[in-house]
């Protein structure tokens, strides 16, 4: 059996996709990073939060990603997906001279949540 290498830069993109798929997962449920977080048993938003963007070493481990699923009630295996995601979407403020990021489109006359 031959012995395959790996390099930090693939291992840490693995990380990076499973942190953009759960971000996207998450926000397409309306939960927010505290509530996934008290979920999951965390009192603070940390964990979720860096291993989303996979900041400082930070990641998911297979705990997370199991509890994660369950939470949000996604396969598992979403989380692995290479498939383009969907941009947030973009709207205008009441002015309607700039455009506003937001996780979900609203009416501009309708306060965010």
């Amino acid at each position: 059996m031959s012995q395959t290498a790996f390099s930090d830069d693939e291992i840490h993109n693995i990380y990076k996709l499973i942190g953009e798929n759960v971000k996207h997962y998450r926000m397409q449920k309306e939960i927010s990073q505290l509530s996934l977080s008290y979920e999951m048993g965390y009192k603070s938003v940390s964990l979720v939060s860096a291993a989303e963007l996979c900041n400082d070493g930070k990641h998911f481990n297979i705990e997370h990603l199991y509890k994660i699923s369950k939470i949000l009630n996604v396969p598992i295996a979403k989380f692995f997906e290479s498939t383009p995601l969907e941009p947030p979407q973009e709207t205008t403020n009441p002015k309607g001279n700039s455009p506003l990021s937001d996780e979900r489109v609203r009416d501009s006359d309708q306060p965010i949540k």
